[in-house]
Parts: structure tokens; C-alpha cells; sequence
């Protein structure tokens, strides 16, 4: 007993005094009191009447929580100095808000949908951020056939975006059961009207149509408003059966706009089709009951294996013909899917090239040219974006292989991204360094210990003997391939910088290796380090980087190269130059003049 006394204490007297407490925790009991409030005429000062029932409540809390009731309350209005105040909103939503003011916490699982969306309107309606975010969140969480209307209609109405988008993705995915659900008829007009405008609403079109023809029926009061409805659904994209037996009885098509849609159905190429979005998801597999219809070995090419292939595997493959033209080989997705990406795989077990056109359909009659390559040459993973539209057919036509005459494909890939690459004339810009082995991007020559190290990204670890590539000054050069033509306006090299030694070179760039173009001319300077230039934009497959001096011998040393340019931070933070940056460029044998000389040019 005395042991335990002598205990406490200790805890409880420290220095000859009583300990002080350094953190009291009693917001749970807090809580619970403060709730005993809620609605209780204890200490009432104002009563709201809501549907008729008289609700007391604490002007100061509801104030101390709400900017909307400190400014109804206490800013000066009418009500600031009424007792009872009459609000026309939803009671039982209001009731759970109050539980909410009073307690901070609300139950969203045991609400009715309804009364859930109300409490949703006044969250939104009395400031209550966190609130409406909550319980924004829980709804895309349980959304389903049956509710996914209703919340969007909310979802709209108090403008929450990243909700809309959540019910507009699920009723993509659901198009044909949303459109037969009871519920759709209940769908507002605005709702029903962005819904109808989406490419990705993806169901055949006569469905879309009995959908808002019945919708309409029941909507009467929304008549002066049918034909904008009605002219949003895609007649062209119906058959000429179903245009004639199912919407000319319906009557509420004018027969002359019925006649546009037949005339535009017949003579329009590029009918405005819809297409199923799966945003980030390679679409062309047999997941999605896609396959490869035309061209030899056909499994291979979806089978998603980018390892094991070799001269004999491992790949689908057709003839080239003396033009060019022909069947190629043929992906047919499992259904129209919207695409904006397209990623293929040509062979590359040693170093050919190949050149190439890409078209696509929704039904083999009519294609479109999306990628056009047939006048350069390409390699390995190829990275090809397009404006997103409903694709069925993807083909592919090889024109010219460096080896011989035969198209080669390894694997493809089909989505719809939102990380795009802007494009020129069909060939892409890119923001970001596709001088990499990632990229595709190869040494054709030069001579170095490891291949391609020039395009490794490493720009610290070499040295004397290893790190860098190099040719011979006045006999060879450095000659990269990019795997694809591309958009370039600015490059960045590192030369070799183990000592005080500067180099002049020059760097020019062709898309065949037959024409080539100067960008770069530094023949009568003598640099060191780091190196940054930009010149006019123009398309690029291969870039040669040829040295014309070294003042310590022959040779010509560059350890890294990239296009286009990506300042490094040191390049970025020019204006807040540190002693640790010029420490760290000196200790590759710059002096700090010149380092300081390198990062400014």
C-alpha cells in the first residue's frame, strides 16, 4: 500500500509541487453534451417551424457554426429579431443537419436516399463544406441503378463537380439498364440533356430513343422542350428498319427531320457515333472481346506478352506489297470503344526499322487515316495519340522494313487517356525527353563501354574510363536514333568534364539519313559541361552529334544527351545560384567560372 501511494506520488508532485497536466482530452464528453441540446428547449432563444413542427434551437451555436445563420440571426434581417422563424426546407434533413451543427457527426448509412439528398441541398445551401463533401463521397460509394438519377440531378443542382462525373462514368458503364430503369424517367431536364450529349452514353440508339420518347410522356410539362430533347438523340446512327418502324409511328419526329436523318445516314462519313469509355485501360484484349481478324499469327498480337519473342515467335506479321497497300493486320475490339492512345510494339531483336500507317473503323467500309509514318523510319514501342473518338477496327499497314519485306508487330494497346502529347501535322511534341531507351531511342554509332549509357539518364557516375560515349575527331560520329518522328526545338548534353578540358562540335538532324540540316554549330567555341539549345521546331529521327576539337586529344567525349531540353534544377534556379551547386559542378573538374558560364548558356 505504501509502495503504491509512494507511486502516485511521484506522478503527481514533481519539484516539490503538484505536476501540471499537459494535455486535457475531453472532447468526446464535450460532444455528448453539447448534442443534449439539440432540439431541446433548454436554454432556447429561437424556434424554428419547419412542415408545420416547431424545432427549439441556440441562435449562438447555430452562429458559431454557420456563417448562413450567423448572418440570418445576428446580421441585421428581419429574422434577427423574430423568435420563431419559419424556413420551407425538408424536415428531416433538417433535423440531421442540426445533429450535425450540435455534434459534428451524422450517420449517413442509416438514411434514407432521400432524405440524404435533402440534407445534401442544405449543406450546400447553409455553408456546410465538409458536410456536403462527406457526404459527396459516401454517394459515389453507393451509388446504383436505382439512386444513380437522383444524385446526379443533385449533383447538378449544387454543382458538384467531381460527383457529376462519378455518375456520368457509372451511367456510361450501365447505359442500357439506366435508360429501361423506372427511375430515368424522373431524370430533369438538364440532367437528361447532358446525359444525352455525351459520346461515352454508350447504347444502341433506338434505346436511347424509346428512352425519351417515354421520358417526354411522362414529363408533359416539360412539352415546349421535347424537340430540344428529342434533337439530341443521334437518328443517323439508327438503322433504316428501326428509323421506319419504330420512330416515324411515334409521331414525335417531324417527317422532314426524319427525311435528314435518312439523307445524312446515307451520305455522312463521319457520323457522330458514340463508343464505350474505360479511361486508362488497354481495351484491346480479350478481356474486352477484342481480337486480331486479319494477318498471319494472329494470337500473338493481343496475348499481352511484350518478353518472350524472338525469330521465330512471338508475333503477328503480314507481307509488304510494292505499294504498300492491303488488308495489313486487323484488330477488331470487342465493341466501339472511345480511343485516343494507340501503343504498338514493332519487332525489335536487332536493328531494323520499319515504316507504317495506322486506320481506323467502326464498321471496315469507311477508315480514317489517325497515324501516318510511311515516310519515316520507326523502332520498337511506338507512342501515337490521336483526337479521342468511337473506334471498332484498328489497322495497321506496314510500307518498308530496313530487313526485308515482311510488317513485323509485337504487341498493341488501345485506350483512352487523359495524359496526351500535343500533336503538329499528326506527328507529336513532346514536352518531355524522348531521347531515352524507355522512349525507344538507340546509339547507332559510337563507340562506349555500355550501350547506350549516352541515353541512361546518368549524369554523375563516370569517370575516366567508363560513362560517356565518344568517337574519333574528323572520322566518326555520334548518331542517335529516336524511335519514332517527333516535334524537337531544343536538346541538352553533358560533355565530359573530368578535367579542364572544352570541345567544339556541331549536331544536325534528319528524319531519313539522307537530308540533313545543321542546329546546332559550335565549331569555333570551346565548351565545357553542360550545354542547353533550342532552334526552331522541326521533325526529328535522327540527330548526329560530330566533335571537330578537344584540347587534350582526338577524341570527342559526350556523357549525356537529351531531347527535348529538360532543364535540370541547377538550370532552373539560375537566379538563386548556391555555393553546394558550383561545389558539386567543381568536383568534376570545372572551376566555378565556369560552371557559373556553363548554366548560363
Amino acid at each position: 500500500m505504501s509502495s503504491q501511494n509512494g507511486g502516485m506520488a511521484v506522478n503527481q508532485f514533481c519539484n516539490g509541487g503538484m505536476a501540471r497536466p499537459q494535455e486535457i482530452e475531453l472532447t468526446a464528453r464535450f460532444s455528448k453534451q453539447m448534442a443534449q441540446l439539440c432540439m431541446s428547449p433548454d436554454y432556447s432563444d429561437v424556434t424554428f417551424i419547419v412542415e408545420n413542427q416547431r424545432i427549439p434551437a441556440h441562435r449562438v451555436i447555430l452562429a458559431a457554426r454557420s456563417e448562413y445563420f450567423r448572418a440570418l440571426l445576428y446580421g441585421g434581417m428581419q429574422e434577427t429579431k423574430q423568435d420563431e422563424i419559419t424556413l420551407h426546407i425538408p424536415l428531416m434533413a433538417f433535423k440531421s443537419l442540426l445533429k450535425y451543427i450540435y455534434s459534428g457527426s451524422m450517420s449517413l448509412v442509416h438514411m434514407k436516399e432521400e432524405h440524404l439528398l435533402d440534407t445534401l441541398g442544405l449543406a450546400n445551401q447553409y455553408g456546410f463544406a465538409d458536410l456536403e463533401m462527406a457526404i459527396s463521397d459516401y454517394l459515389r460509394q453507393v451509388l446504383s441503378l436505382s439512386n444513380v438519377c437522383a444524385v446526379l440531378d443533385a449533383a447538378r443542382l449544387f454543382a458538384l463537380d467531381g460527383l457529376t462525373t462519378v455518375c456520368h462514368s457509372f451511367m456510361d458503364r450501365n447505359a442500357s439498364d439506366i435508360l429501361q430503369h423506372e427511375s430515368f424517367s424522373n431524370l430533369s431536364l438538364d440532367s437528361l440533356s447532358s446525359l444525352l450529349l455525351r459520346d461515352s452514353f454508350f447504347a444502341r440508339e433506338v434505346e436511347i430513343f424509346q428512352a425519351v420518347h417515354d421520358w417526354c410522356r411522362c414529363n408533359a410539362d416539360s412539352g415546349q422542350h421535347v424537340d430540344t430533347i428529342v434533337g439530341k438523340v443521334r437518328f443517323a446512327l439508327m438503322s433504316l428498319d428501326e428509323l421506319l418502324t419504330v420512330v416515324r409511328p411515334s409521331g414525335i419526329l417531324d417527317p422532314e427531320r426524319l427525311l435528314d436523318a435518312i439523307a445524312e445516314k446515307i451520305s455522312s462519313k463521319q457520323l457522330p457515333y458514340r463508343g464505350a469509355l474505360w479511361p486508362e485501360e488497354n481495351v484491346a484484349t480479350p478481356k474486352f472481346n477484342s481480337r486480331t481478324i486479319h494477318g498471319e499469327i494472329r494470337s500473338a498480337l493481343l496475348d499481352g506478352d511484350t518478353v518472350s519473342y524472338d525469330m521465330e515467335k512471338g508475333y503477328t506479321r503480314h507481307s509488304i506489297g510494292e505499294t504498300g497497300d492491303g488488308n495489313g493486320i486487323i484488330v477488331e475490339l470487342g465493341k466501339l470503344f472511345i480511343i485516343n492512345h494507340i501503343k504498338v510494339l514493332l519487332w525489335d531483336r536487332d536493328t531494323r526499322s520499319y515504316s507504317y500507317y495506322i486506320e481506323v473503323s467502326v464498321n471496315q467500309r469507311s477508315w480514317e487515316r489517325i497515324v501516318d509514318h510511311t515516310k519515316y523510319p520507326c523502332r520498337s514501342w511506338q507512342y501515337l495519340y490521336f483526337p479521342a473518338q468511337a473506334v471498332r477496327y484498328i489497322r495497321l499497314v506496314g510500307t518498308h522494313n530496313t530487313m526485308n519485306n515482311v510488317f513485323h508487330v509485337v504487341a498493341l494497346e488501345a485506350m483512352f487517356t487523359e495524359t496526351t502529347t500535343p500533336l503538329v501535322d499528326g506527328i507529336l511534341q513532346p514536352t518531355h525527353n524522348v531521347a531515352t531507351v524507355e522512349r525507344s531511342a538507340t546509339v547507332v554509332e559510337g563507340v562506349s563501354r555500355t550501350r547506350n549509357v549516352l541515353l541512361n539518364g546518368e549524369v554523375k557516375n563516370y569517370d575516366w574510363d567508363s560513362g560517356y560515349t565518344c568517337h574519333q575527331i574528323g572520322e566518326g560520329v555520334i548518331l542517335i536514333q529516336l524511335g519514332q518522328p517527333y516535334w524537337i526545338d531544343s536538346m541538352r548534353l553533358l560533355l565530359w568534364d573530368c578535367d579542364n578540358r572544352s570541345y567544339s562540335f556541331y549536331i544536325e538532324v534528319s528524319v531519313d539519313m539522307k537530308d540533313w540540316e545543321v542546329v546546332v554549330d559550335k565549331q569555333t567555341d570551346h565548351l565545357k559541361s553542360w550545354q542547353h539549345f533550342t532552334f526552331l521546331p522541326k521533325v526529328v529521327v535522327y540527330i548526329r552529334i560530330v566533335g571537330t576539337h578537344n584540347t587534350a586529344n582526338e577524341m570527342f567525349h559526350c556523357v549525356h544527351f537529351e531531347c527535348p531540353s529538360q532543364d535540370p534544377d541547377f538550370l532552373k534556379s539560375e537566379r538563386n545560384f548556391s555555393a553546394p551547386i558550383i561545389e558539386e559542378i567543381s568536383s568534376t573538374g570545372a572551376s566555378e567560372s565556369n560552371a557559373r558560364e556553363s548554366i548560363t548558356d
